[in-house]
């Protein structure tokens, strides 16, 4: 048997946008993925960009469940001694909210060169309004 390879074109990609508002953060990151990386296509091959672009709205609004908000931590490392920082979700909510979307997602996709290609398609946007309105993108209802 041989194996099939789909013939990706650029102009046949869509736009989807999905509302956070009231999402839980896990399940929004999920559904981002797997529309990024075209599992919700009959063409879908792991090792091929056969996904659409994505845009996450009203990023400061998504929910997080239990005691996330406070406990959960992310950390940064300088690379010197003693250089280790830990930020709490609801200080990055506070900071940049789009940050804890794109981090949710880039642990969803391959850690790899095709990984770095896929978060290129997903735009996520503080508030209501994107720059987006040219692509007509498709709303989408988010997993709550």
């Amino acid at each position: 048997m041989k194996t099939y390879l789909p013939k990706v074109k650029l102009e046949e990609r869509k736009w989807h946008v999905i509302d956070a508002d009231g999402a839980v953060l896990g399940r929004l990151a999920v559904q981002a993925a797997n529309i990024l990386r075209g599992r919700n296509k009959p063409v879908y091959t792991p090792h091929m960009d056969t996904g659409d672009f994505v845009v996450v709205i009203n990023a400061e609004k998504v929910l997080v469940s239990g005691k996330k908000e406070t406990q959960k931590k992310f950390m940064s490392y300088s690379g010197w001694k003693g250089g280790e920082k830990f930020t709490s979700v609801a200080q990055v909510r506070a900071g940049h909210p789009e940050k804890l979307i794109m981090h949710a997602v880039r642990g969803m996709v391959p850690k790899n060169r095709l990984g770095r290609v896929l978060m290129t398609k997903l735009k996520v946007y503080k508030g209501k309004e994107h720059p987006h309105a040219a692509q007509k993108p498709e709303p989408l209802a988010a997993a709550k």
